[in-house]
């Protein structure tokens, strides 16, 4: 289990001035993953400090921070070498490069051509996906989410499914569309049916939609058939990333009994592209909500594993004003990562590096702290005003979602960035009788 280190002293500068201000996202207290390439050039990994980069493949390759001695991790496309060394590494690598930050050192501050090497503008960047997604899985796990939809699908008095309240409900998803944040999307296809319709017909989505969620990127992997508690499943996991799970409204109704989410889920996952430790985040642990009924041992947790993480929603309609759609909180969260995780395992199921977890749609207790159109409008009842006096019930073409997230400290904010996507018409499908 983690604990606050000097890698946490609210006092901490870093001689990247930017890092210092006191709105910056990626301060000297946050140092998240990425990889980022320039001007078309190789795929580098990077680490966030203020509107720079620190280039780690270059780092390591001059000898500054080696996290695995004489074998190179940061010499990849992605961030899973590293992962894969586990917790104490990622703790060793996390200091040496909080220190060769700190205004006090002065190793690579002094340095002005090997700081050219190896810092470089975040504005010139292209940042590409941080890890390989070895499976994707997401969960339900915010009771104010479920609840709405469920008073909208069943009724109040059958809101949650009975198991709701004893374990966090999943279903796997499709790893291959995982995309970084400003990845176009196309709106998908699907078999659609109207309540008064006899049979279905097959056509673009006319409910696209949003969720806000968390996402929990798994570090070291668990053998098959060995489970884990819930304390365990924390330390396994290596950082977590801002995720909009696109949703197909209209196609998911159709399809989604008996068995749950199937196309209606699979178009796009967007994530951000700078994934935040989990030791970052240690100073913002917060506990899950209290328990309705009790939960089996094997869910148990020790010591608080939500985190108190503000989230927003912007859409930005084209060549218009953006607005916000909701404001919420992380710490809401009935079932945290750890638990997730934990449950994920319990069958034996091995956990393997860069396995990605989705939270589930992060909903807080009234409708402007909602995750997802579904609810901010009643399920398209109730339109939500945007710019120009135009209003939106669910996603139209060239509509912009940006997700922002971060932890507020006393002088310095741990930020995640921003995942954006913008939905783009529906391509022509070659299956369609009428392409």
């Amino acid at each position: 289990m983690s604990t606050l280190n000097k890698t946490h002293d609210p006092a901490a500068k870093s001689w990247v001035e930017t890092a210092n201000l006191l709105e910056a996202e990626f301060s000297i207290q946050n140092l998240p993953f990425g990889v980022f390439s320039i001007g078309g050039g190789d795929k580098d990994i990077g680490v966030a400090i203020g509107d720079r980069i620190l280039d780690m493949t270059a780092i390591e390759q001059h000898g500054l921070v080696r996290p695995d001695g004489e074998r190179t991790v940061f010499d990849r496309a992605e961030i899973n070498s590293f992962m894969a060394l586990g917790p104490a590494v990622w703790s060793s690598t996390r200091a040496a490069i909080f220190d060769l930050l700190h205004i006090d050192n002065h190793d690579l501050r002094d340095d002005a051509d090997l700081c050219r090497q190896v810092l470089v503008a975040m504005s010139e960047a292209t940042m590409h996906l941080p890890i390989y997604v070895r499976s994707y899985t997401d969960f339900y796990s915010s009771q104010e989410h479920a609840t709405n939809v469920g008073i909208m699908f069943r009724g109040p008095e059958n809101a949650l499914p009975p198991n709701w309240l004893h374990m966090p409900i999943g279903y796997n998803g499709r790893a291959s569309t995982v995309v970084v944040s400003g990845t176009e999307i196309h709106r998908s296809w699907g078999q659609l049916k109207a309540p008064d319709e006899d049979a279905p017909h097959f056509a673009p989505c006319e409910r696209l939609d949003i969720e806000l969620e968390f996402g929990a990127i798994v570090g070291t992997p668990t053998a098959l058939g060995e489970t884990l508690t819930v304390a365990d499943a924390y330390d396994k996991i290596f950082g977590y990333v801002l995720l909009n799970d696109w949703s197909a409204r209209d196609i998911q109704t159709w399809e989604y009994q008996p068995l749950g989410p199937f196309q209606s889920k699979a178009t796009a996952t967007t994530i951000s592209p700078w994934v935040v430790t989990r030791e970052a985040l240690e100073p913002f642990r917060v506990s899950t909500p209290e328990r309705v009924k009790p939960l089996l041992p094997y869910l148990h947790e020790d010591a608080p594993g939500n985190f108190d993480i503000n989230l927003e929603v912007q859409l930005t309609p084209e060549a218009a004003a953006s607005v916000t759609l909701s404001a919420t909180n992380y710490k809401y969260m009935y079932f945290s990562s750890a638990q997730q995780l934990a449950h994920h395992a319990a069958s034996g199921c091995a956990m393997c590096t860069g396995d990605l977890l989705g939270s589930g749609t992060i909903s807080g207790p009234d409708r402007s702290s909602c995750g997802s159109l579904l609810e901010i409008t009643s399920g398209g009842k109730e339109p939500v005003s945007i710019a120009d006096g135009a209003t939106r019930t669910f996603l139209e073409d060239n509509d912009t979602v940006t997700l922002k997230g971060y932890c507020q400290a006393d002088g310095h904010r741990v930020g995640f960035g921003m995942c954006v996507g913008k939905v783009l018409p529906a391509v022509v499908h070659r299956g369609h009788a009428g392409a």
